[in-house]
């Protein structure tokens, strides 16, 4: 076996694409932050930054050891050991095969990925949420939820010639995730529905109005969203190929697609496409492709997002027939897109590219089993450490703040400032 060599474009490209998702948390805050009402826009956006802090301070502790260590040989976890990363600078990284790019260079691109799930979540319990319980709820959801998450589905294992140990659960068992459908986006819907239950539904839900504040800025976070998503999905190829070529237009097209299939379901519903509709379509999109992006045709991809913008679309309004308050739409954009996107492999998936032959190939229902499979097992088990989490750091320190902070704005109660400070503009000579 030839012995593999770093290669300077494949790490130029996965540390180019670690900054792009990166700038995806704050381009979610930006969407999440204009999708609120202005007394708790600076709270919501907040609620994602804190996350780059303590997301990325475990990570290097031992979250990248949970996430991606082989030494338990285990396929729910990879090790409780610290990570060793200060002594991995001239290591080459290992995750089912050895790649020609820097350990850390994949170390730091799958902190990206570890930092925006939980951030994903804030969105179902806006305008209601203590600063300070959700950063602790940050530090033992990834903890507890997503790094051993992360295991299974990318953890593919220590490659030691022909011997691969401690591959992940749902990894070993042929579940196809590119880039994350389930350990990201269905591991943060189901844990903003958890979210959602335990906190309540917040003063005034279907009584009062409570529209988007700034729909420019929430056009300005779906927009470097889709930017920074090229990272995401063509970056997961840990080189700069062919494959990352077919995740980068897959993801375009894609999400073009949603767009097209949320505000064309507006327009026949409703009687009009809004812009809010157009940016929410996008980001369903984005989600909905993040799974498949390397195992379908573009032609397919384009479908997947037609899907994915409908069907999200109609799955938004489920939160008003059953009752739960999900903020902004946690639920029926990143639950529901990430089922979609993770399934359709199922049907669509090719082995012309990657992976397995789907329904429409040929390939019978193996392949979308496993994707069942998948979907069924994240899910559950981020709804139910996330209800036990949440009801804890309730009954404990209590995660809602008190009415009266709510009715006042979370931005007042918790930071003591506010987005925008109209008064007194021109006033003291500044």
């Amino acid at each position: 076996m030839d012995e593999v060599v770093l290669s300077a474009g494949d790490t130029a490209w996965v540390l180019a694409s670690s900054a792009l998702v990166l700038l995806m948390t704050p381009g979610l805050a930006f969407f999440y932050g204009g999708m609120v009402r202005a007394k708790s826009a600076l709270n919501m956006m907040m609620m994602s930054i804190i996350t780059i802090g303590v997301v990325s301070i475990l990570w290097v502790i031992y979250g990248f050891k949970i996430a991606f260590g082989y030494e338990a040989d285990s396929p729910w976890y990879g090790s409780f050991s610290t990570s060793g990363l200060g002594d991995a600078v001239n290591e080459l990284a290992n995750n089912g095969g050895v790649y020609p790019i820097p350990l850390l260079a994949f170390a730091v691109f799958q902190l990206m990925f570890a930092i925006i799930t939980p951030a994903l979540i804030s969105g179902a319990i806006a305008d209601r949420t203590k600063f300070f319980s959700w950063a602790i709820f940050v530090a033992i959801w990834v903890t507890v939820v997503y790094f051993p998450v992360a295991h299974w589905v990318f953890g593919f294992g220590n490659a030691d010639g022909d011997t691969v140990t401690g591959a992940g659960y749902l990894a070993s068992q042929g579940v196809q995730d590119f880039a994350g459908g389930t350990a990201v986006h269905i591991n943060a819907g189901a844990a903003g529905l958890a979210l959602a239950i335990v906190l309540g539904k917040r003063i005034g839900w279907q009584k009062s109005p409570m529209r988007p504040h700034s729909l420019p800025l929430v056009l300005l976070g779906a927009s470097l969203l889709w930017f920074g998503w090229f990272g995401f999905n063509a970056g997961s190829a840990l080189a700069a190929n062919g494959i990352a070529a077919l995740a980068f237009i897959n993801t375009q097209v894609a999400t073009a697609g949603a767009v097209i299939g949320w505000i064309l379901t507006e327009k026949f519903r409703d009687g009009h496409p809004t812009t809010l509709g157009a940016a929410s379509g996008a980001v369903a999109g984005l989600v909905a492709i993040t799974p498949a992006c390397a195992f379908v045709e573009p032609w397919a991809a384009a479908v997947i997002g037609l899907i994915a913008g409908i069907a999200c679309a109609l799955a938004v309004g489920l939160k008003y027939k059953l009752g739960y308050d999900d903020s902004l739409d946690v639920v029926g954009v990143h639950l529901v897109g990430g089922i979609v996107g993770s399934l359709a492999i199922g049907f669509f998936g090719t082995s012309k590219i990657l992976g397995l032959d789907g329904l429409f190939y040929g390939g019978g229902v193996e392949l979308l089993g496993k994707q069942a499979l998948g979907v069924g097992l994240v899910m559950g088990y981020s709804f139910v450490m996330t209800l036990i989490i949440g009801f804890l750091i309730e009954k404990t320190i209590g995660f809602r703040v008190k009415a009266e902070s709510e009715l006042v704005g979370v931005d007042q109660s918790e930071h003591a400032e506010s987005a925008y400070e109209l008064g007194g503009v021109f006033k003291g000579g500044r």
